[in-house]
């Protein structure tokens, strides 16, 4: 009997970056000490992966969804990922927005940006989050929950609503707030333009409930706002099993992957997350190796590499990403004697210069296992994986790739199924014959 194989996914989230001056000119991928990588690049295949074009630069949800060969269209937006994962209560016809508490300075009839996600102690944050909760309207309601530190989800409710609209979040400092507008196609759409009005009267009331609050009576820059972004709702989706044919589980400790897992049909786990991030990879590949029974693709994720380049500090990213590579020599040893397919890549590129939040550079890109071919690559980074037989991978070519690497994929052209599905076997229908 055949062994199933099965692919552990190490997704090292904000992994690629750029040239580094601090660096002597090197990523620090390419500046860390990394022998575990190097090892595995040399007794496997490498190349280059962009979950849709290189160039555009994906938040990590959309990156993720991209990954699982799903296109931007099916995309459900960020609020509905952040309340899925978060656990929120909400109706299929919700709107669901990122929200975020801001410090803002008034200039005439507008609010410039001064501060984001301010740092506050949590039971003040709470506070804010109270005060700010519930609002309702002619237009519907809207109902402000917090996930964690100054951040949630807003949810509008009532009335025929739309999540095709704009944010009002200018994401950078010194920028005004934006006026909520429906999005490209759906100007004359009523229920976008109820969504908009909505959105823009809860933000006026927010803001003055929270200017009034007195834990601002003293504060030379109140938190006086919030701020969405990324509007979405329950969409209406095939699972990753149904579409991929394999059962999937994500192993995080950011809720945001059990929202993205949750969405597509798969199950997921969210685990504390250790201080050391060698340490933390390592956990979740032993968790990994205790599942791989039940699963036929694991997700393992490391937040490290993208949190070190939002702090804009390439020496920090180059040490975080050498503690992963040992990291990962540990948790390899749980899964030795194993028929698995080993992918490591990541999601987007975070630089540690620049002022993007993230950058549009591929992924390094890294298959290892049984029949996976060894091509002249002898370590892994953004330049030596450029070399790679595997070239560039975009979007769902990842997901076919996975699917030839596990003997699952399907000879382009058979009809085994009524859909053309892009695995084997496919639910099939016997042939019955009549008596």
């Amino acid at each position: 009997m055949a062994v199933h194989r099965k692919c552990i996914l190490v997704l090292l989230d904000g992994l690629a970056d750029r040239a580094q001056a601090s660096l002597g000119g090197l990523t620090p991928l390419q500046a860390a000490a990394t022998p575990t990588l190097d090892r595995l690049a040399a007794h496997g295949a490498c190349g280059h992966f962009h979950a849709l074009a290189p160039g555009q630069a994906l938040p990590s949800e959309a990156a993720h969804f991209f990954m699982m060969g799903y296109a931007p269209q099916e995309f459900p937006g960020r609020g509905y990922l952040e309340a899925l994962g978060e656990e929120m209560a909400f109706g299929p016809e919700d709107i669901l927005l990122l929200a975020h508490l801001a410090r803002c300075r008034r200039d005439g009839g507008q609010l410039v940006l001064l501060e984001k996600k301010p740092p506050l102690p949590g039971e003040y944050a709470r506070e804010f989050f109270k005060a700010a909760h519930h609002y309702s309207g002619p237009h519907g309601s809207a109902r402000l929950e917090r996930s964690r530190g100054s951040s949630g989800v807003l949810v509008l409710s009532g009335g025929a609503l739309a999540a095709s609209i704009t944010d009002s979040d200018p994401m950078y400092p010194g920028l005004p707030l934006m006026e909520p507008l429906p999005w490209e196609g759906a100007e004359g759409d009523p229920a976008a333009l109820n969504s908009c009005r909505l959105l823009k009267a809860y933000l006026a009331w927010a803001h003055r409930r929270l200017a009034a609050h007195p834990l601002n009576a003293t504060a030379s820059e109140p938190v006086n706002a919030v701020v969405t972004q990324r509007a979405g709702r329950t969409p209406h989706l095939s699972t990753l099993e149904q579409r991929w044919g394999l059962k999937a589980l994500s192993i995080s400790s950011a809720p945001i992957y059990r929202g993205v897992f949750r969405a597509l049909g798969a199950q997921a786990v969210v685990v504390p997350e250790a201080q050391d991030p060698g340490q933390d990879l390592a956990a979740k590949l032993a968790l990994a190796g205790e599942r791989l029974e039940e699963f036929d693709l694991i997700h393992v994720h490391s937040k490290a590499p993208d949190e070190a380049g939002h702090a804009k500090d390439p020496q920090l990213k180059r040490e975080v990403i050498s503690s992963l590579d040992a990291g990962l020599a540990r948790g390899l040893e749980h899964l030795a004697g194993r028929e698995v397919l080993l992918v490591v890549t990541g999601d987007h590129a975070t630089a540690c210069s620049g002022d993007m939040v993230h950058s549009g550079e591929p992924s390094p890109l890294l298959l290892w296992g049984p029949g996976v071919w060894r091509d002249q690559t002898l370590g892994f980074d953004e330049a030596r994986c450029a070399q790679g037989a595997l070239g560039l991978l975009r979007g769902p070519e990842l997901m076919h790739t996975i699917l030839n690497g596990l003997d699952r994929g399907k000879l382009w052209g058979l009809r085994d199924n009524p859909r053309d599905l892009p695995y084997y076997p496919a639910p099939r229908q016997p042939l019955v014959l009549e008596d």
